[in-house]
């Protein structure tokens, strides 16, 4: 049948793509990527987010945002993780019972969960993303935040912990939950809190470039951390 033979196709396909890109390692991304894909690490640019929204939004504005995000990042990991998984049971590459396991590099044993279709990395990293980039609509702090996205899901590959296609699925499932809670607290501000809501575009916002330089020294110290490692200092 045709649906079972493109199925087929297109994981032959995704299985080459992770197979290539999972081949490209050194000890220095060995511990880049690791320390990357961690979520407490993040915390100082997430806190960095909010202190731009605190600065130059009311309260009620800001709460509204708070709870945008979290429902994000709720909805999207719960379909991805309670809801897909469970029923496409695709096994994650580096699991043992993957029969591709012996072929994927991994880091420092870490194998991940059973399943791997969608990733809930890449659902989060990209519905947060999407509402930031939205939210402030700087084109400095949209690039950033998309390439700090990418930068998630590519730690994923690396660690051999997910397919490219788990990937995708994921960003789909984000940008979708980012996208409609961005309409709808956009749409209930304007109607009930537009008092409160400055415009998005004004030049005089403050700070709207700060989660760049967290996130940029974040980077560097994740850099420092890979280099001292890989060469045995630490």
């Amino acid at each position: 049948m045709i649906i079972p033979d493109v199925v087929h196709t297109l994981s032959e396909v995704d299985t080459d793509a992770l197979l290539s890109m999972n081949s490209a390692h050194a000890p220095f991304w060995d511990y880049f990527m690791s320390a990357f894909t961690g979520k407490l690490i993040w915390v100082p640019m997430y806190a960095s987010i909010l202190y731009v929204l605190i600065v130059n939004f009311h309260w009620k504005a800001v709460v509204a945002y708070v709870v945008a995000i979290a429902l994000i990042i709720t909805f999207a990991d719960k379909l991805s993780v309670e809801v897909i998984r469970p029923i496409v049971m695709r096994l994650r590459p580096a699991n043992p019972d993957n029969p591709i396991a012996h072929l994927v590099h991994i880091v420092d044993g870490y194998r991940g969960g059973a399943y791997g279709f969608p990733s809930s990395h890449a659902a989060n990293s990209f519905g947060l993303a999407l509402f930031v980039a939205f939210l402030f609509r700087r084109h400095k702090l949209v690039f950033f935040i998309f390439f700090w996205a990418l930068m998630n899901c590519y730690t994923r590959i690396y660690l051999g912990v997910h397919y490219p296609g788990d990937l995708l699925m994921g960003l789909i499932i984000g940008a979708f939950f980012g996208w409609i809670f961005t309409f709808v607290v956009y749409k209930l501000l304007n109607r009930y809190l537009k008092p409160y809501v400055c415009h998005l575009r004004r030049p005089e916002m403050k700070h709207p470039l700060m989660p760049i330089y967290v996130g940029t020294l974040t980077i560097a110290g994740i850099s420092v951390y890979a280099g001292m490692s890989s060469l045995g200092w630490i």
